[in-house]
């Protein structure tokens, strides 16, 4: 039954937004936002490689974001958004989120994260990610 539990908890965490990184988890790229298209935004992101090799993208809870229409989140390089990377959308304006990385996507060819404006295909926010 616990395992039922467990189960239940992981998926609905995923369905929303709010996944819970794993323990075997690890960092393999950290950043901090800054504000983009005059829009502010703030706090710290990771990404993560989990033990499937699959990635997750985690923001902190000092997350920040002063609000935008169909914000997203996704990856980019030297200042272009990629939108094949496209995570999922924003689930909150503040606080601790994850949001799992498309199959098939080498982050290693990546170097920033993005909060995206769908809307109008601006970014809100870009974390360069060391």
């Amino acid at each position: 039954m616990y395992n039922v539990i467990k189960s239940f908890a992981l998926t609905l965490a995923i369905v929303i937004g709010f996944a819970a990184v794993p323990a075997s988890a690890e960092a393999v790229s950290t950043g901090t936002f800054t504000g983009a298209s005059d829009h502010i935004t703030t706090g710290a992101v990771e990404v993560i490689k989990n033990a499937d090799g699959s990635h997750t993208i985690v923001l902190g809870d000092d997350f920040s974001l002063d609000g935008a229409p169909d914000p997203r989140v996704g990856l980019g390089k030297d200042g272009f958004y990629n939108g094949n990377t496209d995570s999922g959308v924003l689930g909150n304006l503040t606080g601790a989120q994850s949001f799992v990385v498309p199959a098939g996507i080498d982050v290693s060819e990546f170097n920033e994260v993005y909060i995206w404006c769908e809307k109008f295909s601006v970014p809100l926010g870009v974390a360069k990610l060391n």
